[in-house]
C-alpha cells in the first residue's frame, strides 16, 4: 500500500509544475554544458582530463535526470525505488564534481587519498540508502555536507594546483547548496522542492564553471 511509503507530504499541481520548470531547466543545461565540456576536453586537453570530463559529466546529468523522474512520479511502489536512485545519485555528482579537480593534483598522496576517499564515502551512502531505504535521512544529510565540504581539509594543496576563479566558485557553489538545505528540510513551507531544486540547479552551474576553469588550464 502506498501509505506503507514515507514519501513526506503529497505536492499540488503547481508546486509539480514549478519543479517540473526548474528540473527541466536543470536538464537541458545540463546537456548542452557537458556535451561542450567534454567537446572542449576531447580537443584541447588529455586524456586525463577527458576521463574527468566524462566522470563529472555523466554524475551531473544522471543526478538531474533521476531526480526529475523521482520528483515528477505519482506516489507509487516504482517512485520508491526511484526514491532510493535519486538519494544515491546526490552522492554521485559530489563524488564526479570533485573529480576534474581533484585529479589535476592526484600526483600528491593527500590529493589523492581526498579522492579516493570521497569516492569511498558515496559508496557507503548508496549502500546506505539502498540497504536502509527510508531510514537514516539525517545522517545522508550530514554525509553529503561532510562529503560537500572535505576539500577544506586539502585547500592548502587544492589552492596549488587550480586557479584562484576555480577555488572561489567551488565555494560559491558549495555555499548555495548548503543554503538549499535549509529548504529541503523545510517540507511545511509551499513550492519547498522546487526553491530546493532552484538551489541545486544554480550551485550546480557555478560549480560546472569552477570545471570548465580547471579543465581549460
Amino acid at each position: 500500500m502506498i501509505e506503507n511509503y514515507p514519501f513526506g507530504r503529497p505536492y499540488d499541481f503547481h508546486e509539480l509544475l514549478a519543479d517540473g520548470i526548474v528540473h527541466g531547466i536543470g536538464v537541458v543545461f545540463a546537456l548542452i554544458g557537458v556535451t561542450a565540456l567534454i567537446f572542449y576536453a576531447t580537443v584541447y586537453s588529455d586524456y586525463r582530463d577527458i576521463a574527468a570530463a566524462w566522470i563529472y559529466g555523466l554524475g551531473l546529468v544522471v543526478s538531474l535526470g533521476v531526480s526529475f523522474t523521482y520528483n515528477m512520479l505519482p506516489h507509487s511502489r516504482i517512485k520508491w525505488v526511484f526514491r532510493r536512485l535519486d538519494h544515491s545519485a546526490i552522492f554521485i555528482l559530489i563524488a564526479s564534481t570533485y573529480t576534474p579537480f581533484l585529479i589535476q593534483g592526484a600526483e600528491q598522496w593527500s590529493i589523492l587519498a581526498l579522492l579516493i576517499g570521497i569516492w569511498l564515502t558515496a559508496c557507503l551512502g548508496i549502500w546506505l540508502k539502498f540497504r536502509y531505504p527510508g531510514r537514516y535521512d539525517k545522517l545522508a544529510i550530514l554525509l553529503y555536507l561532510a562529503m560537500g565540504w572535505s576539500g577544506a581539509f586539502a585547500m592548502g594543496p587544492i589552492s596549488e594546483i587550480i586557479p584562484e576563479v576555480t577555488l572561489l566558485l567551488i565555494i560559491i557553489g558549495g555555499c548555495i547548496y548548503s543554503a538549499g538545505v535549509i529548504f529541503h528540510v523545510w517540507e511545511r513551507l509551499r513550492f519547498q522542492n522546487a526553491i530546493w531544486h532552484g538551489f541545486v540547479v544554480t550551485a550546480a552551474a557555478v560549480h560546472y564553471s569552477a570545471v570548465f576553469t580547471a579543465i581549460s588550464v
